[in-house]
């Protein structure tokens, strides 16, 4: 069962990767994560993402996807796992399904989770922080006892820039134009399912299993 969630930023596809690998018992793989442990672990692939990444360049297609490959390939993949963060360009998926065809595999879901953009942006424009402990608010579903302080060590909350409304329509702009079309692509291959990502986590989730267990 190998999965690729698809959803703009913010469109809780995170959340819901993590609750699939939960109940599979599958691994939850993202880009970020595998350039991290390769670079802490010091291997061949790790040492040529970091020199890209300590340039400030983004790390080629070529050397994401063996990676990506190269992990796949371990023990705790062997039924299945869900990438999430990859592929997300249209040349990333070709390479992705290319280099899966060669070892007689195929992405067998891509779970799309659709969420309209003033959604998003209210969701995402609410969260708060907590500089101190790290634990997290919304203002408006998950909201501190006292505003604007943490319950949890009594420090002010903060809005992460990434949070902020204008960062966060700019990055469902960058979305749209290039992440958006996999959507069509994978419509193609056969294997999209949408699902309405505004209902609660545990409904959405419940969606996503039925569709698994066809």
């Amino acid at each position: 069962m190998k999965i690729v969630m698809l959803g703009a930023p913010g469109a809780g596809k995170g959340t819901q990767a993590a609750m699939i690998c939960d109940a599979y018992k599958i691994p939850h793989i993202s880009t970020g994560d595998l350039f991290r442990s390769n670079i802490k672990n010091g291997t061949e692939l790790g040492k040529k993402a970091k020199a890209y990444m300590d340039k400030g360049e983004l790390v080629p297609d070529e050397l994401t996807i063996q990676l990506l490959m190269d992990r796949v390939s371990k023990d705790d993949c062997k039924n299945g796992y869900v990438l999430d963060g990859f592929p997300r360009t249209i040349p990333q998926a070709d390479v992705l399904t290319d280099a899966l065809a060669k070892i007689g595999e195929k992405v067998d879901f891509a779970i799309n989770v659709d969420v309209p953009d003033e959604n998003i942006v209210n969701r995402m424009s609410g969260r708060r922080t907590c500089p101190k402990c790290g634990a997290s608010y919304h203002v408006q579903f998950m909201p501190p006892k006292k505003e604007g302080i943490c319950d949890v060590c009594g420090a002010e909350l903060v809005q992460r820039d990434d949070d902020k409304p204008e960062t966060v329509k700019e990055r469902l702009r960058v979305y749209h134009e290039k992440t958006q079309p996999l959507i069509d692509y994978y419509d193609r291959c056969g294997v999209l399912h949408t699902v309405d990502g505004t209902r609660s986590a545990d409904d959405v989730f419940q969606e996503i299993r039925g569709i698994l267990s066809k």
